[in-house]
């Protein structure tokens, strides 16, 4: 399948229709484990000698074929899939990471990121250092002895930044730790971060990926390209005591950190994507290409417009010519920039959540990537929890509006936010 393109892999790969009863369609696996031909069968399974299904927790033949269409379309070598998002990210830094070591981070990430990376991990002794990402020099001054990964979103939540990944790759790769790459808004149709020194990708899965607002999940994704073996991740050369002695470099070469995540990450965090949703995603999945160009094309159009509107004070979109990551978006991002517009208005925080509130085919909710648009007012809600500072580095600022632009009409859209804009007009002349 690696010849095919991206629309044809996202419809076939990993799925091997013969080895799946003849199913055109694939199935919906719902099983929580799985018969053993007899003991040694079972031993052998346990002790990876031959490859096989244990347990849903771990593995499962609906997750295998996202996974393996997953990894397909972003260059990977193999991929994991998690019950959402955050299971992903908080899996991979916890299969990864110690008490003691340190992360880099850009600024500009979505809340629950940031509040993990700033408030929760430290609880396990896990801490991180934030820097504008709009440098990759400041990632390289940022690391720590103890630094043990670098971690970015290829396109930031709320602040809709590109970032140079190419650049901060090669700033993790002058202290040998991996780069890790939140692909959640780009998606793998926009940009693939592996081919520019990514060496591993997350994605909610329950975003762009899936498409309609049904399903939760989350995927890791390993490039195959980390070396392991350089001396700072003595949990992939020494004998692993969670897996009976296994070293997993000698064993597993460059797959050791993706199998890592699922022999020991999966098994004991549990963060495990039931069969039912990854069959959800599977569907979704078909459509991304044809699905993101369209969000992408909306988006822009209706960033234009919102320029033109005399209750706009300022409009953020990557594609945009004002924009101040135009150049970095037409590198990195040249099919398009994906759903996401962010807008500021007159009366800031006040008329900013009565816009939220009062349009109709907007929904107001916390959600992004859907085909339905959505809306929402970040600093009262999905940032709120973050310290006004924080706030302020993630890009968050008082009056800032989100619109996850869907695919109804774009002369729809565009007379739902008319009206909602003549509202604040009328209460600001009120």
């Amino acid at each position: 399948m690696s010849t095919h393109k991206f629309a044809t892999q996202a419809l076939h790969a990993g799925h091997d229709v013969q080895a799946n009863g003849g199913t055109r369609a694939v199935p919906i696996y719902q099983s929580t484990a799985y018969v053993f031909k007899d003991s040694d069968h079972a031993a052998n399974l346990f002790a990876l000698a031959e490859p096989g299904n244990i347990y849903t927790r771990i593995n499962n033949p609906t997750n295998d074929i996202l996974e393996q269409r997953l990894a397909a379309l972003d260059g990977g070598i193999a991929a994991v899939v998690t019950a959402s998002g955050t299971a992903a990210i908080a899996t991979t830094l916890l299969t990864l990471l110690r008490a003691g070591d340190h992360i880099v981070a850009s600024s500009s990430l979505y809340g629950g990121t940031y509040n993990l990376l700033s408030v929760t991990l430290p609880r396990h002794g896990i801490t991180t250092t934030f820097v504008d990402p709009s440098d990759p020099e400041n990632f390289d001054k940022a690391v720590q002895e103890n630094t043990r990964v670098v971690f970015i979103e290829s396109l930031g939540n709320p602040k809709l930044d590109v970032l140079d990944i190419k650049g901060i790759s090669k700033a993790a790769k002058a202290h040998k730790i991996p780069l890790i790459v939140d692909n959640t808004i780009a998606t793998s149709y926009l940009v693939k971060p592996i081919e520019h020194g990514a060496n591993i990708v997350i994605h909610s899965l329950t975003k762009y990926v899936n498409g309609n607002g049904t399903a939760l999940g989350g995927a890791i994704i390993d490039a195959g390209t980390f070396d392991w073996t350089n001396g700072k991740f003595p949990e992939f050369t020494e004998p692993s005591a969670g897996y009976h002695g296994l070293v997993y470099a000698d064993v597993l070469k460059e797959a050791s950190f993706i199998a890592k995540v699922r022999i020991e990450g999966l098994r004991d965090y549990g963060s495990a994507l039931s069969p039912f949703n990854a069959f959800q995603i599977i569907q979704g999945l078909e459509t991304l290409e044809l699905r993101i160009k369209q969000h992408s094309k909306s988006a822009l159009a209706l960033a234009k417009w919102l320029q033109d509107q005399k209750e706009v004070t300022w409009v953020n979109y990557p594609g945009l010519d004002s924009s101040p990551y135009k150049a970095l978006a037409d590198k990195y991002l040249p099919e398009g920039q994906s759903g996401l517009v962010t807008f500021g208005v007159i009366g800031g925080y006040e008329s900013a959540k009565t816009i939220a509130d009062k349009t109709q085919l907007f929904s107001l909710l916390a959600n992004i990537g859907d085909t339905k648009s959505l809306i929402i007012h970040p600093a009262s809600t999905t940032h709120q929890q973050l310290s006004d500072e924080a706030q302020k580095t993630t890009g968050t600022t008082k009056d800032l509006i989100r619109l996850s632009v869907g695919l109804e009409h774009i002369d729809d859209l565009k007379a739902d936010l008319k009206h909602a804009f003549s509202l604040i007009k009328a209460k600001a002349e009120a």
